[in-house]
C-alpha cells in the first residue's frame, strides 16, 4: 500500500509501473469513480486484457464492494450495551408513577 506524502504525492509500485509501461515523466490521469479513484496510464501502453481476465477482475472488484457494504452495515448495528431501550424510559423514575 502506498502512502500519500505531505505534498500529496504517491509512489507508484514498480511492478505496476512495469506492467502498464509507465516511465518517469509520463503523465497519468486520475479519474473519480464513486468511492474509488481510477489511475489511467498513458494511452497506448496499457496491456490489453482478454475478456476472461477482465471479467475476473470485475468479479473481484464487485466482491470487494459487497464486502465493504457488509462491513459498513455491521458497524452501524448497535452493540450489546447491557441495557435495553425500554430500560432507558424507566431510568430515574420512581416506581410509583
Amino acid at each position: 500500500m502506498a502512502k500519500v506524502t505531505s505534498k500529496l504525492q504517491v509512489t507508484l509500485p514498480k511492478l505496476i509501473a512495469d506492467q502498464y509501461g509507465i516511465h518517469p515523466g509520463d503523465e497519468i490521469e486520475w479519474v473519480p469513480a464513486g468511492e474509488a479513484i481510477r489511475v489511467i496510464p498513458p494511452s497506448g501502453r496499457a496491456p490489453k486484457l482478454d475478456l476472461e481476465t477482465r471479467l475476473r477482475l470485475f468479479d473481484q472488484a464487485t466482491e470487494r464492494q459487497r464486502r465493504r457494504q457488509r462491513e459498513r452495515r455491521k458497524e452501524k448495528e448497535p452493540s450489546d450495551r447491557g441495557w435495553t431501550r425500554a430500560e432507558l424510559y424507566d431510568r430515574g423514575r420512581s416506581r410509583g408513577r
